[in-house]
C-alpha cells in the first residue's frame, strides 16, 4: 500500500498527533493547540485517511494510541523537534540571540550548584528562555541524544564510548555536614565519625548515584550509620538538617548556597577517594546554538567560583 506520505501529510498533521499522544484526550490536545474539539477531530480524520488506518482508541478516560498511533506519533515528535533545531540554527545564522536553552539536570547540580548558575544567566541573558529537566543519569543521555535538550549539568558518574563530549569544570567532593548550630561542632577536640554515631542521619537514597558515593565514601572509614532517613530527594534531606541535628553525607556543592551562607558546615573529615568530577555532558555530532553555548559559559564561570568558594 503505497500512502506517499510526502505529498499528503502535513506539519499540522504532526502537531496533532503529537498533542494527542501526549495528553492522552482528545479534549486536552485541543486545548493545548488552541483549536477547537471539532476542528481537531476533523483533523485526526485527515490524517487517519492518509495512514489508512485508526491512530487512537476512544474510551471514557481519554484516548490509547493503536499500534499505527505510537508508530506516526514517535515519528512526528522527531520530525517536529528536527523542525524546532532548525529554526534555533537558522536563528543563529542570523545573528538573533532569542529561543529557549533546554537543560538536563543531575539532582546534586540541581540542588546545589544550577541555581545561582540561573539566576547569574537570567540577570545577564533576560531575553533567552531556560527550562530545567531534572532526571538520572540514563534518562537524560537519552534526552540528549534525542536532542530534546540541548546540555547536561552535573556528576560525570561514567565514560562510555557513547559519542558525548564531557568538560568538568568542578568536583562534586562528598563531606559530612549539619546546621552550623549543630552541637557537634562545640566539641572541644577535633570531631572523629564516631562522633557522628550520637545523632541521627539523612542520607541520599542507596539506589542513587550519589547515594552509592556516599556510602563508599562511609566506608573509607569503616562507618556504618544505624537506621539512617534514607530518601531520594534532595531537598527534604537539606530541610532535615537545616531543621534539626540530624547529619548528612553528601557532596559539598548540593547544599552550595546554605555553606556560603553560613548555615550550614562540614566536618573535618576527609578520605583519600579522588572527588568525582562535575560540569556539563555535550553532543559530540554538533556544536552548541548560540544561546546554549552562553549558557554553559554562564554554569562554567559559575561552577567555578563556587568550587573554589567551598574549599576555602
Amino acid at each position: 500500500m503505497k500512502r506517499h506520505l510526502q505529498h499528503h501529510l502535513k506539519f499540522r498533521h504532526l502537531r496533532v498527533v503529537d498533542a494527542i499522544l501526549s495528553h492522552e484526550s482528545i479534549l486536552q490536545a485541543a486545548k493545548a493547540l488552541g483549536l477547537s474539539q471539532p476542528a481537531l477531530t476533523k483533523t485526526l480524520q485527515q490524517v487517519e485517511d492518509v495512514i489508512g488506518a485508526r491512530l487512537f482508541d476512544r474510551h471514557v478516560r481519554g484516548v490509547t494510541p493503536t499500534a499505527h498511533g505510537r508508530a506516526v506519533g514517535e515519528a512526528a515528535r522527531r520530525i517536529l523537534l528536527e523542525a524546532t533545531h532548525l529554526e534555533d540554527r537558522l536563528d543563529v545564522l542570523d545573528g538573533r540571540d532569542g529561543g529557549q536553552v533546554s537543560v538536563g539536570a543531575l539532582p546534586v547540580a540541581a540542588s546545589g550548584i544550577l541555581p545561582g548558575a540561573l539566576a547569574r544567566f537570567q540577570a545577564s541573558h533576560p531575553e533567552i528562555e531556560v527550562e530545567v529537566h531534572q532526571e538520572q543519569t540514563d534518562p537524560l543521555l537519552a534526552a540528549l541524544a534525542a536532542r530534546e535538550i540541548d546540555v547536561i549539568v552535573g556528576g560525570h558518574y561514567e565514560e562510555p564510548p557513547d559519542g558525548f563530549v564531557r568538560k568538568a569544570f568542578y568536583d562534586e567532593g562528598v563531606a559530612v555536614l549539619a546546621r552550623a548550630g549543630h552541637p557537634i561542632f562545640r566539641l572541644n577536640r577535633p570531631v572523629q565519625i564516631e562522633d557522628v554515631a550520637d545523632y541521627p542521619m539523612a542520607l541520599p537514597s542507596a539506589f542513587q548515584e550519589v547515594g552509592r558515593d556516599v556510602d563508599d565514601f562511609l566506608a573509607d572509614f569503616g562507618f556504618e550509620p544505624h537506621r539512617p532517613l534514607r530518601s531520594s530527594s534532595l531537598p527534604l534531606i537539606r530541610e532535615t538538617v537545616q531543621a534539626s541535628d540530624s547529619v548528612t553525607v553528601m557532596p559539598k556543592v548540593t547544599m552550595a548556597g546554605d555553606i556560603l551562607r553560613g548555615s550550614v558546615r562540614a566536618l573535618a573529615l576527609e578520605t583519600r577517594r579522588a572527588p568525582r568530577p562535575a560540569g556539563v555532558i555535550m553532543r559530540s555530532d554538533a556544536p552548541l546554538l548560540k544561546n546554549a553555548a552562553a549558557f554553559v559559559e554562564t554554569f562554567r564561570v559559575h561552577a567555578r567560583e563556587v568550587h573554589r568558594a567551598l574549599d576555602v
